[in-house]
Order: structure tokens, then C-alpha cells, then sequence
């Protein structure tokens, strides 16, 4: 079996590959990632060796033929997108870079899979595209009947890729499935998102920026749990369905930041609230039921778990983060942080 991921050097596409090489250690692995900033060869750098199963590319995914001469070599099985501008704030600086790679990359990749008769393909998706939930009404969650609303470039163009793989299942028979899951954390996770700029400004003693009164809800999935629910869709995940992945740990921002404050033992003088950023949703709620029902799955890593393992992969692995941090990411940090606090 072969098994093409794209973004596959990235923080969830780096840790599916390894969960991929435990779980099914005969397949082959090709990965496939551009090597922008998110990307990493750091994170994928035990696999290579191995040249029986695993091949990298480094590609464009937009790229119609660098994507032609991956599939021609490869003729891959199973494709899985993981490839995606995916940071918010970068979409609001940036909206035409998140059209071009997560919808056109998206269509590039479909037009290959048709062209190659592969068996399934994947469309990592977010949350994000059912808009948001208020606050005072915690029972509500999404469903996988929500209608699509989204709020930034980001999530419209993730809604964009998903409809427009639901339309090349029905009109072109694409054997396709999507997934939407909540926001995950976890090693290898790029220090621009919230746990772990939050772990290394704090490791630091360095202050640490929380938007508006950071009230802000989000459900919190361990990336190894999403892992399972991937690795669960691509083998018997019904084709043409759409499944929601939740952790089941609903968290204001700001009790995310002081559970690490505290177990790292610094004070909550860290934080700095800074002006909140334009379309913040307020609350992210995945209701799990579907994949549970039908795949079987469902999370095994509670958030006290889950939280404790990521702070110590990341005091164990200072010199990953610390090496991202000292380039064109602190460029990137006083761009949408400095002068904003309130």
C-alpha cells in the first residue's frame, strides 16, 4: 500500500506519518510539502533513511506539474491533504496565498487522483468552517449538518476545498472523504499557535500575548487522538461522508495559559492582553457522535494528559523550537503582536 501525504513535514502531517509507520509499518510513505515556513525536515527526519518506505518531495501542491511528476513516480494509493496555509491571522495578512494553495492545490490534487485511479482521498479540514457558537449556550456543538459560515480568508477557503470535494465525489466519482476537527495540539507544533508560544515565551520568562479578555472557547483534541480518527476514515470511512473529529476538552484561551503557567512554575504576570483580532469566533464545539457510531472511534488522551505530555516534549526539544523562533518567526511575531496591548 502506498500512501501519499502532502504537508506531510508540517506539525499534524509529521505526526500522522509517524503514527502511519507504527500502525503499518509495510506500507509505503510519500511525502509531499513545499518547505514554506510551517514545514519542517526536523520533524520528518527519521523516516528518510528508510528508503524502502518512505520518499519525500518537496513540491508545490498548486503545482499541476510537480503534483503529475510525484503521482507518474509514485502511483500512490490513498492521498491524504494535510497541505494547508492554516494560521488566521497570517490569512488576514495574506487572503490570495490561502485561495491559491488550499483551494487550487486542493483541485490539483483531485485532478491527479481521478488521473491515476487512486482509491481514496482525504481532505483534512477544520472546525473552523461552521463559523462559531455563542458562549452562553454550552450544549450546543457542531454537527456534521451544520450549515457552513465562515469568518476569516482561512476558513472560507478551507469551506471552499470541502465543497469543492464533495462536488468531484458526485459529478467525477472521486472516492472522497472529509474530516473537520478541532484544534489540536502536541509535539512538532509550530510555535506561531497558541500552547506552544504559550510554552516557549514562558520558558522564557518572556511576556505572553492573549487576545481580548481571552474568553475565547476552543475544543482541544491531542494530535495523536486526530491521528486515529484519520488513519480510521482512510480504511473504512464511508466515501463521500463528511466526519467530525472532537477531543471532547472545551477550554477558554486563558485557562489554557494558566494551566502552563502553572505547571511550568512561572507567575501570570506574563500575561498581556492585546487588542482582540478582526471575526475572532467565540466558541469551537465538535460533537464526535457520527465517527464514534459509525468508525468506532473516539479520543484517549484527556487534556490534563495531554497538556503535561506536550509541555515536556518541548522542554525536552528546546533547541527545535528555539531554532524556529531566532529566524523570520520573530519577524512574524512583532508584526501582529507588538503595539497592541491593552
Amino acid at each position: 500500500m502506498k500512501l501519499l501525504v502532502t504537508g506531510g513535514a508540517g506539525f499534524i502531517g509529521s505526526n500522522y506519518i509517524r503514527y502511519a509507520r507504527e500502525q503499518h509499518p509495510d506500507y509505503k510513505i510519500i511525502c509531499v510539502d513545499l518547505l514554506t515556513y510551517a514545514g519542517n525536515m526536523e520533524n520528518i527526519a527519521e523516516f528518510t533513511s528508510d528508503k524502502e518506505h518512505f520518499a519525500f518531495y518537496r513540491c508545490d501542491i498548486a503545482n499541476k506539474e510537480e503534483i503529475e511528476n510525484v503521482f507518474s513516480k509514485e502511483n500512490p494509493d490513498i492521498v491524504i491533504n494535510f497541505a494547508a496555509e492554516s494560521h488566521v491571522d497570517r490569512s488576514l495578512e495574506n487572503p490570495s496565498l490561502f485561495l491559491r494553495t488550499n483551494i487550487l492545490g486542493t483541485q490539483v490534487l483531485m485532478d491527479a487522483c481521478l488521473k491515476h485511479n487512486v482509491k481514496r482521498f482525504h481532505q483534512i479540514s477544520t472546525d473552523e468552517v461552521y463559523g462559531d457558537l455563542p458562549l452562553d449556550r454550552p450544549n450546543l456543538k457542531f454537527t456534521e449538518e451544520n450549515k457552513i459560515k465562515t469568518s476569516s480568508p482561512y476558513s472560507a477557503s478551507k469551506a471552499s476545498a470541502d465543497l469543492l470535494v464533495s462536488a468531484y465525489h458526485r459529478t467525477f466519482k472521486l472516492p472522497a472523504t472529509i474530516s473537520r476537527c478541532s484544534n489540536n495540539y502536541g509535539p512538532y507544533h509550530f510555535p506561531e499557535k497558541l500552547i506552544p508560544l504559550v510554552i516557549s515565551r514562558a520558558v522564557s520568562d518572556e511576556k505572553i500575548p492573549v487576545y481580548g479578555k481571552g474568553e475565547n472557547v476552543r475544543d482541544w483534541i491531542y494530535v495523536e487522538d486526530h491521528c486515529s480518527a484519520i488513519d480510521k476514515i482512510i480504511h473504512i470511512g464511508e466515501v463521500g461522508n463528511v466526519y467530525n473529529v472532537g477531543g471532547n476538552s472545551e477550554k477558554r484561551n486563558i485557562d489554557v495559559v494558566k494551566e502552563i503557567i502553572k505547571q511550568l512554575g512561572k507567575s501570570e504576570d506574563l500575561i498581556t492582553f492585546v487588542k482582540d483580532r478582526p471575526g475572532h469566533d467565540l466558541r469551537y464545539a465538535i460533537d464526535s457522535t457520527k465517527i464514534q457510531k459509525e468508525l468506532g472511534w473516539k479520543p484517549m488522551t484527556s487534556f490534563e494528559v495531554g497538556i503535561e505530555k506536550t509541555i515536556k516534549w518541548y522542554l525536552a526539544n528546546e533547541p527545535w523550537w528555539k531554532n524556529i523562533i531566532s529566524g523570520e518567526y520573530q519577524q512574524y511575531y512583532q508584526k501582529m503582536y507588538a503595539n497592541r496591548e491593552i
